[in-house]
């Protein structure tokens, strides 16, 4: 029973710092217990650390670790790819032919379409993808996905690395060295960027992973029950009859007792039986898969809300700042809506040209947005004053406000309209099929 409790203890252990150090500093965590332990993890104790190391060896230790963090979270590497597919694989080797005896026919079935699909699945989402990379042969395309929605993003900035106009709903992402069409989030489990080419296979990785580590759980609780309630008939009904000295059998203390110390054996007798081929991977399957599924949850309420990552931290930002009260709203003019739309047209010398590589589209001025196909337009414009006074004069990147007095003072993101969110449905559809 000791056994099955630090084994129990271990894994639910890892599996909470698992989830605080990877999933901690989502926006959506920020004011939560689990974004106070994810800074408590990830900065408060090794400043600490790092204080005691500069006292102790000059800070050596500390600047040695922070270069093999720096590495791992903000360089690209395979070394969380290899642990990711190391662990499934291991997983499988260890599981499988200890119980594959006695699976019957549909489930061997079943784990066979399973198993490779987090392989095929993360494969296409570490696979570099020209709807997801933005470069110059595809920089006029990319920039008639999205508008400006004058909130988030707002025409005439430029990339200082790519030289190039950034598209709505874009972002330069570090550690690619590029700028990522539709950009989620840089994720180091498939040593790649998400965005709009590859954020449909994410989401199926996330599905398939959570489905076949569920599916493993439950394996192993049906291969390794009948007989693991032969032996817990025995020691339930001794412990039943044989409680702590000076008890009383009827109180609930006694009963919560017998429950806890049954459990406790009946992990511990699973433990026996199927060992740490089965009954610890399976123990391990059933802990760890509620973690691809809080994030797949969590990607799908993004997508009812009609934002990514990304843009639910600067929709963070900006409620912050509401709570504040320096936040103000104010409207554009109708003839500004429509006015100035660029739809680059193929020159004749792309089509003519002996070059095997295709000139790329003329894009739009700065001072002009290009013309898109995405339904909605912004009808918002936001600003915030250090001040906590309505606006007086405009930044040059503001144009087009019916009233330049007009600016309200907003307090809450209720009133103001995302116009990249077209409704559930409507918004799966365009993650999913673009």
């Amino acid at each position: 029973m000791t056994l099955a409790r630090n084994i129990i203890i271990f894994t639910v252990t890892l599996s909470l710092v698992t989830f605080v150090a990877f999933f901690g500093r989502l926006p959506a965590f920020r004011n939560t217990p689990i974004g106070f332990l994810h800074r408590l993890l990830i900065e408060h104790i090794p400043s600490a650390l790092r204080k005691l190391d500069v006292k102790l060896t000059n800070g050596r230790i500390t600047s040695g670790g922070s270069r093999l963090g720096h590495h791992l979270m903000y360089e690209k590497h395979l070394a969380v790819v290899i642990f990711f597919l190391g662990l499934v694989t291991a997983c499988a080797l260890l599981f499988l032919p200890s119980v594959w005896h006695v699976l019957r026919w549909h489930h061997k079935l079943t784990v066979c379409v399973l198993l490779p699909q987090p392989y095929f699945f993360l494969y296409l989402s570490a696979k570099r993808n020209d709807q997801t990379y933005i470069n110059a042969l595809n920089h006029a395309e990319q920039m008639r996905h999205y508008p400006y929605d004058r909130v988030l993003y707002y025409p005439g900035n430029a990339c200082t690395t790519c030289k190039f106009l950034k598209p709505a709903r874009s972002k330069h992402c570090s550690i690619c060295k590029t700028c990522v069409s539709r950009m989620d989030h840089h994720c180091i489990w498939v040593n790649n960027c998400l965005g709009r080419g590859n954020y449909k296979w994410f989401l199926a990785l996330l599905l398939s992973t959570t489905i076949l580590i569920a599916y493993g759980a439950y394996l192993a609780y049906t291969s390794l029950t009948p007989m693991a309630a032969k032996h817990y008939a025995k020691y339930a009904r001794w412990y039943t009859y044989h409680p702590s000295p000076g008890s009383d059998p009827l109180s609930w203390a006694t009963r919560f007792e017998v429950k806890g110390h049954n459990t406790l054996n009946y992990i511990s007798i699973y433990l026996d039986v199927g060992g740490f081929r089965a009954s610890g991977v399976g123990l391990l399957a059933l802990l760890t898969w509620p973690l691809p599924f809080g994030l797949l949850a969590y990607h799908i309420y993004l997508i009812w809300a009609g934002m990514t990552t990304n843009e639910s931290g600067k929709w963070a930002d900006w409620r912050d700042d509401m709570a504040e009260g320096v936040v103000f709203l104010g409207h554009r003019r109708e003839d500004t809506m429509r006015e100035n739309k660029f739809f680059p047209q193929p020159s004749d010398h792309s089509s003519s040209s002996s070059s095997p590589f295709p000139t790329p589209p003329e894009t739009p001025p700065e001072d002009e947005e290009p013309h898109t196909t995405w339904p909605l337009e912004s009808r918002h414009i936001l600003i915030r004053t250090p001040s906590g006074q309505p606006p007086r004069t405009l930044p040059s990147r503001i144009r087009g406000v019916a009233k330049e007095d007009s600016f309200e003072r907003v307090w809450s993101l209720a009133a103001v309209e995302n116009v990249y969110d077209l409704g559930f449905w409507d918004n799966l559809r365009e993650a999913l099929l673009n």
